[in-house]
């Protein structure tokens, strides 16, 4: 292959993950000759139909973007390959491609995933990396095959996880990550020095998608458990627990030093520092708060109006 070679390119993504690997490409040597994205969707109290983060990206470059509501057609594969692409790049487009579009571009399609692959696969890598308790995080420029993820491996590039790191706030690192790694790749493809590398399936994790009850705080677990399930779920969709009957979504966590004393979830201390909880394992402090009703907020701004006494408990259920 022509180290110069210009790669006709169609992405296909939606969320803003997308959006740093599609401006990279478009910033790029290659040429963007169409986006897909899912279809817009109502957002807000008033339900107004939003565009989709890569359609405004596009859109603002003059690339033609589709929408299907459908993908599995025969017309929509004729209209792909209408922009005749050496490739079809992925990233977070949120449904899995059949074989008559893996099977369309010369080159495949190429996927970016956010995870080091084989570990997570699925829709919420990035979250189960925190949750698992990962010290290290990235993304995989994979081949794409009719499996979920099971792709051989082009390209990995990894972050640290640190101890205060939050999915929203990886999601922000990886989505950049994926960006610089996907030019790096296509780079290298085109000197042809990009050999598919197999996974090694007995490895594999898998990364389903979060449901509002994982956030639910199983206090019997260790501290660090709790700790990895708070900073998983932050942003979406939080970990809470329940006192007298109303619901408390915590952030902010920090594995304490100080010894584990009452029944897990009881107040061990609450000041200005925080919430200490006592758990199956250590004690955990809790710096912020989101009482039900209420904004996210420090623990020390709660305490200013209200109370939390020592050994009262946060329950699972209310």
């Amino acid at each position: 292959m022509q180290k110069n070679k210009q790669f006709r390119i169609i992405f296909m993504g939606t969320p803003d993950f997308s959006v740093p690997a599609l401006q990279a490409l478009i910033d790029g040597p290659d040429e963007v000759v169409a986006v897909v994205s899912q279809p817009d969707r109502p957002k807000g109290r008033g339900k107004k139909m939003a565009a989709t983060p890569t359609k405004i990206v596009a859109e603002a470059s003059g690339i033609p973007v589709l929408q299907p509501t459908k993908i599995k057609t025969k017309e929509f594969a004729d209209s792909l390959r209408s922009f005749t692409p050496d490739l079809i790049i992925v990233a977070a487009y949120g449904r899995i491609l059949p074989s008559s579009i893996l099977d369309l571009p010369p080159l495949g399609c190429i996927n970016i995933h956010g995870s080091l692959l084989p570990r997570h696969r699925g829709a919420a890598p990035i979250q189960w990396a925190i949750l698992a308790g990962d010290s290290e995080a990235g993304v995989t420029i994979m081949q794409m095959d009719v499996g979920m993820d099971t792709g051989a491996m082009l390209l990995p590039a990894s972050i640290p996880v640190t101890d205060d790191e939050t999915a929203g706030g990886l999601f922000n690192k990886l989505s950049n990550l994926g960006g610089k790694a996907l030019l790096e790749a296509l780079d290298l493809l085109r000197q042809d020095k990009l050999p598919p590398i197999e996974q090694d399936h007995s490895l594999a994790t898998e990364a389903p998608p979060l449901k509002k009850e994982d956030g639910c705080i199983d206090w019997n677990k260790s501290a660090r458990e709790i700790h990895c399930l708070i900073r998983g779920m932050d942003p979406w969709p939080t970990a809470y627990s329940f006192l007298d009957g109303k619901r408390f979504r915590f952030f902010s966590p920090l594995v304490s030093d100080k010894s584990s004393s009452g029944n897990p979830g009881s107040i061990i201390q609450a000041d200005k520092n925080g919430l200490l909880l006592a758990t199956g394992d250590g004690a955990l402090l809790v710096r912020e708060i989101q009482p039900e009703g209420k904004k996210r907020m420090s623990v020390e701004a709660y305490l200013c109006g209200q109370k939390l006494e020592h050994a009262q408990q946060f329950l699972q259920t209310s």
